[in-house]
């Protein structure tokens, strides 16, 4: 169960005593001294009433999405200046009597259809004109700043804190509080593994957050998620409501983000291309690890775990040699090196 917080109590004591205080100030006034026993109660009862419906509706109404308040707060003051505008546009064709006909119900007439339109049309295209207090922000003017939003697999792989921290993203990091509460649901598990992958990720966001050059936010939805969706098609859709995209290593989240025309970036994709480029006759160092598949053949792993199968090397196990490239093979599993061994080994 949801408590109130402390602060809104406080809010709501001072505003029924404001209402009440309003009321004692009606009821000293000549008008209502002057008039019959019950008027005095009755102002005092409403005083009193009108604030405590307000409070219950406020307290029956728990989710307040702040697009749908800005939207209708801004649709009825455009609505206004408009109908202000037009009745001015109007005035020389009224007639000049003040209590002809059309003048009185012609102003909240013009007034209802334009508060009307205003905000109809705002809450219609919220998606694409976002309402923040204190001002407006128009969601195409930060097309290059795209927010990304982080999965769970990303956040436990870890290597998206190294890639923050070097500065090669210049827009806000956006991890889902339903992601944040998978993981510390998950470091609390009875599985090891679990517990401390869950761990691990918790630690990479405190490590993004404690970074001053990387901005981090967690981000809870507002809309309460169907019963069949599932984490992915939640963080897709939260990407797709932000304008953003999704940071990830699952194949199958780039899939889904796809589908729905979610940009995606795939964290192995981004390490594969980093990975070093070798060239047949360019020369390193290489310890031989193991023996190859093939008579006389020698195999080494580079930093990044590229294999290196190295022809001769089968008696250099356990030794580091200088080796030259033959050939590179690109397969669906990585990259393969061919080298041979220097004559000096």
């Amino acid at each position: 169960m949801n408590r109130t917080p402390l602060a809104l109590i406080i809010l709501r004591a001072v505003f029924v005593m404001v209402s009440v205080g309003i009321a004692a100030l009606i009821i000293n006034t000549d008008f209502v001294k002057g008039s019959a026993p019950w008027v005095p109660w009755s102002v005092f009862g409403g005083g009193l009433a009108v604030p405590l419906a307000v409070i219950a509706g406020d307290a029956f109404i728990r989710r307040k999405n702040l697009t749908v308040i800005t939207a209708v707060y801004f649709g009825v003051i455009v609505g206004v200046v408009l109908t202000y505008a037009m009745l001015l546009a109007m005035g020389p064709m009224l007639p000049t009597s003040p209590t002809a006909p059309i003048n009185v119900w012609m102003p909240p007439v013009i007034g209802a259809v334009m508060c009307y339109i205003c905000t109809s049309l705002l809450l219609q295209t919220q998606d694409e004109f976002r309402f923040l207090i204190p001002y407006v922000e128009f969601a195409r003017d930060v097309k290059g700043l795209r927010p990304n939003v982080l999965d769970t697999s990303v956040i436990i792989d870890g290597r998206i804190a190294d890639l923050a921290a070097s500065g090669i993203f210049e827009s806000r990091f956006v991890v889902p509080g339903f992601v944040v509460d998978e993981l510390r649901v998950a470091a609390d598990a009875h599985d090891r593994a679990r517990r401390l992958r869950a761990r691990r990720g918790l630690d990479v966001l405190e490590r993004m957050r404690s970074c001053t050059g990387i901005d981090i936010e967690v981000l809870s939805v507002s809309e309460p998620a169907a019963d069949d969706a599932t984490e992915d098609s939640r963080i897709v859709a939260m990407a797709r409501r932000l304008d953003g995209r999704v940071i990830t290593n699952d194949p199958a989240l780039v899939k889904m983000a796809a589908v729905r025309s979610v940009q995606s970036v795939n964290i192995n994709d981004v390490a594969v291309s980093l990975k070093p480029v070798f060239v047949p006759g360019e020369a390193f160092e290489l310890r031989v690890v193991k023996a190859g598949e093939e008579p006389g053949q020698g195999v080494g792993y580079l930093e990044d775990g590229t294999m290196v199968v190295v022809e001769g090397a089968r008696d250099k196990v356990g030794r580091t040699i200088h080796v030259t490239v033959t050939s590179t093979l690109q397969r669906s599993g990585g990259r393969l090196i061919f080298a041979k061994p220097d004559l000096l080994d």
